[in-house]
């Protein structure tokens, strides 16, 4: 199989959901994700616990949003809490692609057609290329976190986790935009905190400020974060148009 006939990605669009809980108002969280799904935007959670304090409706929610947003879930105590959210980010990156790389299959090959169904040499040949598709595809990941009153002796290690995926994201060929917001916010449910950038450096700064509140309004915050990540076309265009004006005042 060639690599030319495979299905450009385009950007792969991911929210990164990090809490600790249960939501307790507004939306349903799942029905969100799966709308979120439908707009092409994968859902992907990370539950933080702390040591023998796992809370089985709380593990059935984050399986129940991830599974609805077509995304990737992983319970992790807030030590291992790094290296987990690059796992999960790259994990969910792969699995999108592999979606995208089935369904150009199933209409070259027919609908019986899946990624685990090839002979091996051929399954071999298009991992390679969903891995290539990995490197190289565009990525706006836009992470919600948990800012309700239990997740308070956790926040350090969050900060320092998103400063980490981003330095390992970097290396990447594709480009990365990152995007954060906090829920429950300062004035609303949920509150934009860091507009698209390509670095999350300045995440010591914001993290230093936040308040914490005791609702836990998840659903509204992914219903938030699908309208948000609307915006990655928009500034993503408007860069594009900068740099056309440059390089045409460049040519003059």
């Amino acid at each position: 199989m060639q690599e030319d006939s495979m299905m450009e990605t385009g950007t792969l669009k991911q929210i990164l959901l990090i809490t600790d809980g249960c939501s307790n108002q507004g939306e349903d969280p799942i029905a969100m994700a799966s709308l979120a799904r439908e707009h092409g935007i994968t859902v992907n959670v990370i539950g933080v616990v702390d040591r023998d304090t796992i809370d089985p409706k709380a593990t059935r929610e984050i399986e129940g949003i991830a599974t609805a947003g077509g995304g990737v879930h992983q319970i992790v105590y807030k030590q291992s809490l790094s290296q987990t959210v690059q796992m999960v980010t790259r994990q969910a990156m792969t699995q999108t692609i592999q979606g995208v790389v089935n369904k150009e299959l199933q209409q070259i090959l027919g609908n019986q057609s899946t990624l685990e169904e090839l002979p091996p040499d051929k399954r071999g040949e298009v991992m390679d290329v969903v891995d290539e598709l990995g490197e190289k595809s565009d990525l706006a990941l836009l992470v919600l976190v948990d800012t309700s009153a239990s997740m308070t002796s956790k926040l350090p290690t969050v900060k320092e986790s998103l400063i980490d995926l981003s330095i390992s994201l970097n290396s990447r060929l594709g480009n990365n935009q990152f995007s954060i917001a906090l829920f429950p916010g300062k004035r609303n449910q949920v509150e934009n905190v860091l507009s698209w950038t390509t670095k999350l450096e300045s995440l010591s700064a914001i993290f230093s400020k936040i308040k914490m509140a005791g609702i836990t309004p998840t659903g509204p915050a992914i219903k938030e974060a699908i309208q948000y990540m609307q915006t990655y076309q928009s500034s993503r265009k408007n860069l594009l148009m900068h740099e056309d004006e440059f390089y045409d005042e460049s040519n003059m």
